[in-house]
């Protein structure tokens, strides 16, 4: 579904990301794994066209994207949960669901803002109630049930439930393996690894902006040595 090619991304002078290469398959939860400043948001926006690549290749159902702006990354069917949340603080819960409705791959079964607050029962009484305003945990629902709006056939979770009240990323937790037992793709960026290696089928480690480890769930479990010198604070 994902192809990501010997990506390389720089800020000015500045070079994040070297050669850096990973693959998604449909129905499959990936994780991309690392410390702080290893390159893991800056890959995510190098995948929505947020910032252009210096080298390599995105290819999307097939499909180069690595040269599009962002919001036609968008329209070819990924959504992202951004780092921050960054729901509209002015619009109500209703209305930040209602401005990203589409449905443009056909699904049979789309997302609706009902099915959403199905999902989230602690939005629906929040409905009327202003973005900005809302708790964290519950801006990261939003932001959540924003992305599926838009029925993406790949959804992007960047750092899906960092700063979160124990009880709110539980909940966040429930959510997406709801969403894999759906069959929905995820890239998934996260710090408990635990959790991580419940749901995903497979991880990949960035270290300064390459890829030094990848595979199963098991074989993450196993090889503490890993988590340490990556992983660990």
């Amino acid at each position: 579904m994902l192809t990501v090619d010997s990506l390389e991304t720089a800020y000015g002078v500045s070079q994040v990301l070297f050669g850096v290469s990973l693959r998604i398959d449909a129905g499959q939860v990936v994780t991309l794994l690392g410390r702080n400043g290893m390159g893991k948001t800056t890959t995510v926006r190098s995948i929505m066209g947020i910032v252009r690549p210096r080298a390599g290749e995105v290819r999307f159902l097939g499909r180069p994207i690595h040269g599009l702006p962002s919001y036609r990354v968008a329209q070819t069917g990924i959504g992202l949960v951004p780092e921050g949340r960054q729901v509209f603080p002015n619009l109500t819960v209703r209305e930040n669901l209602v401005a990203t409705a589409a449905n443009r791959g056909g699904h049979g079964d789309p997302w609706t803002v009902e099915k959403v607050l199905d999902l989230f029962p602690q939005l629906a009484g929040r409905q009327r109630v202003l973005g900005g305003a809302l708790s964290g945990g519950e801006q990261q629902m939003l932001a959540i049930g924003r992305a599926l709006m838009t029925n993406p056939r790949l959804l992007i979770l960047d750092e899906a439930t960092e700063g979160l009240a124990p009880l709110v990323r539980t909940e966040i937790w429930r959510c997406l393996v709801h969403l894999k037992a759906r069959g929905q793709s995820i890239l998934l960026i996260d710090k408990d690894v635990a959790a991580l290696a419940r749901i995903a089928d497979r991880h990949y480690i960035l270290e300064k902006g390459q890829i030094v480890w990848s595979g199963a769930s098991a074989e993450l479990r196993a090889r503490a040595d890993i988590q340490h010198r990556y992983l660990g604070v």
